[in-house]
């Protein structure tokens, strides 16, 4: 009988499995290290976070980004220098490597309420493809967003070789040559058309914003800048500073309070490193919306509605950049009598002030414990949070 067993190997997994190896703790933890920034990710990409706030946490604070790159001979910046998503992957699976050795990369198949437990107290069994079922007393689940990946209801429908989201497309390279329209208006849509030109691909880009807002260039700040809005590991201003600082103090306001905070701040907005290669490679349509999408032969059509009226957009291919919503039901391995016990808020689950959901000894973090703990959790940095928590609530 294990005391805990964390469920995914990304920053969220990793951090906390290394706070809990450092604890007298039978804990096992299993997931891949790093995948989804290893193949769903695109090859080329940067960091939408700044150096500081792109970071793993051991319980020591011994082994920051920073300290891999010094290691490595690697160009590392506060906040002046993007991340590449290399760079990233690397650092977090020789984290892997340094703090979490225990790790087995195994993907569990089913996740279920234990026939071993008590009513107050009933435990949960982990099984995997070959068979084995290992008992335990909690879980965390912390599989990232992979099965969380959103697509509009107007794009549904088209097979595979014209239609795909965002997450599907590691190797942009295969587009080359052909005719490419991506969906979406945030850093993964600018990201992926601005990778898609690179690559060779005749690029369009459509939106239902009136523009695409790049953050601005890091910029020298004067000491009352600095004062009047501050840099936290989610952007500046004192909003995200107490964001990022208090998430145990964002847990206590009101729900509906929450949830419209967490929806509204930080919205969709491309990086500015890629600002020159969208404008003078890609053909941006703004305030522009799908309206209807259809197969024709081997080609996608798909009518638009925008200021200049209806039209018509015909490509080789179609890249969803829409997002990703949480919804635990497209978790594979959730057993669907537990997950019919947890409770759900506004369409992520309802927690504790210690990740807890209704169900006692399951524990959920990163984006579906946003609504709960704030914008924070939306990003890599808030593992740091997490991990120290989630290690007072399992022990």
């Amino acid at each position: 009988m294990q005391d805990v067993v964390v469920v995914g190997a990304g920053p969220y997994g990793l951090s906390i499995a290394a706070h809990l190896a450092a604890r007298p703790v039978r804990m096992r933890a299993y997931g891949s290290p790093m995948q989804t920034w290893r193949t769903a990710m695109p090859a080329g990409m940067h960091l939408k976070s700044h150096g500081f706030a792109s970071t793993l946490y051991d319980p020591g604070g011994r082994f920051p980004l920073s300290e891999y790159c010094r290691e490595h001979g690697i160009a590392y910046a506060h906040s002046d220098l993007p991340v590449s998503r290399g760079t990233f992957t690397d650092y977090g699976l020789e984290f892997a490597r340094r703090h979490v050795p225990m790790l087995d990369e195994r993907s569990i198949t089913a996740l279920r309420a234990s026939t071993r437990g008590s009513a107050k107290r009933p435990g949960f069994e982990v099984e995997f493809a070959d068979g084995e079922v290992v008992q335990t007393r909690q879980v965390v689940c912390a599989v990232g967003i992979t099965h969380y990946a959103h697509m509009a209801p107007v794009l549904a429908g088209l097979p595979p070789h014209l239609l795909s989201h965002s997450s599907d497309n590691h190797d942009l390279s295969k587009f080359a040559g052909r005719r490419v329209v991506v969906v979406g208006g945030g850093a993964s849509a600018a990201d992926c058309a601005a990778l898609l030109s690179e690559a060779g691909a005749i690029t369009h880009l459509v939106t239902r914003g009136a523009a695409l807002r790049f953050h601005a260039p890091p910029a020298p700040r004067s000491r009352r800048e600095r004062m009047r809005s501050p840099l936290s590991t989610i952007g500046t201003g004192w909003k995200s500073m107490f964001y990022a600082r208090a998430p145990h103090l964002f847990h206590a306001m009101p729900s509906q309070v929450r949830i419209d905070i967490t929806r509204r701040h930080l919205g969709p907005a491309p990086c500015w490193f890629v600002r020159d290669q969208v404008e003078s490679a890609v053909d941006v349509r703004t305030t522009t919306s799908v309206t209807r999408v259809s197969a024709r032969g081997d080609q996608a059509v798909l009518e638009l509605e925008g200021p200049d009226g209806a039209a018509t957009l015909t490509v080789d291919h179609i890249v969803a950049a829409t997002g990703y919503r949480v919804d635990l039901g497209r978790l594979p391995f959730l057993d669907q009598g537990l997950l019919g016990r947890v409770g759900i808020e506004h369409g992520m689950p309802a927690l504790s002030n210690r990740f807890e959901t209704t169900v006692p000894g399951l524990y959920f973090v990163g984006p579906p414990a946003a609504n709960a703990f704030g914008p924070l959790l939306r990003f890599a940095c808030g593992a740091g949070f997490t991990a120290r928590r989630i290690t007072q609530a399992v022990t």
